[in-house]
């Protein structure tokens, strides 16, 4: 009985589903990359989310 709990735990170790380094890897590379190309539209929207936060922090 000892055998089988030690085969299904080996079996448990050795299973090797889910995300790998190359897939995370590759998602940083798309998510930076998408950063790059928007860094302006990002800015600016930051930018008003900001402005429109003080504005509305003033009224308070």
């Amino acid at each position: 009985m000892l055998n089988f709990y030690k085969l299904k735990w080996n079996r448990y170790m050795c299973y090797e589903d889910g995300i790998g380094v190359v897939e995370v890897i590759l998602i940083l590379v798309v998510l930076i990359s998408l950063v790059l190309i928007f860094k302006e539209n990002i800015t600016d929207l930051v930018n008003d989310i900001f402005k429109t936060i003080a504005t509305n922090a003033k009224k308070v």
